[in-house]
């Protein structure tokens, strides 16, 4: 990735295009978990794939382009849903480790009723893969204030439900 990235800054826009293409499902999966439907998460992907290409030489460092990119789609994201003054979280739940027994609709209930920061540090880590460390990048937080919060967030949920790993 950190070739393709440095190839996009010096203009290459098939480079660009590729590594956008590399990242469509993750950016998909975190708009869809913000906005809940296809025509503004689609709207949002738009927005940030025009601000990375725009601003692809701010990048600091290659290796974090899945980091920065996700930023500024989450920024992207919370901008519509300000302008919107409605909040919706609809997370990708598939990937997170479950009993058998556990339904969807069970898993968006109990997501629910966890506090916004802790369903989004729940995405991030659980369903997008990222780590701590870049998961305190993207909402600009400190690396404890994510653990405490995935922290409290299985705690939450393993008082609601003993069997939730």
């Amino acid at each position: 990735m950190k070739d393709l990235v440095e190839k996009a800054r010096n203009g290459d826009k098939k480079a660009f295009d590729h590594l956008i293409r590399s990242q469509m499902e993750n950016m998909y999966k975190t708009a869809i978990s913000y906005l809940k439907n296809d025509e503004d998460a689609a709207d949002a992907i738009q927005e940030a794939i025009l601000t990375c290409y725009e601003k692809l030489d701010t990048l600091k460092t290659d290796g974090y382009f899945r980091t920065w990119l996700t930023r500024i789609l989450i920024n992207k994201c919370k901008d519509m849903l300000r302008k919107r003054k409605v909040y919706y979280l609809e997370d990708e739940l598939s990937e997170i480790p479950v009993e058998e027994d556990f339904s969807m609709v069970e898993w968006r209930e109990l997501l629910y009723m966890l506090p916004e920061e802790y369903r989004i540090a729940v995405l991030l880590y659980y369903v997008e893969g990222f780590k701590i460390r870049e998961i305190s990048e993207i909402l600009d937080v400190k690396e404890s204030t994510v653990q405490s919060r995935l922290a409290r967030a299985r705690g939450k949920l393993r008082q609601e439900y003993p069997q939730v790993k």
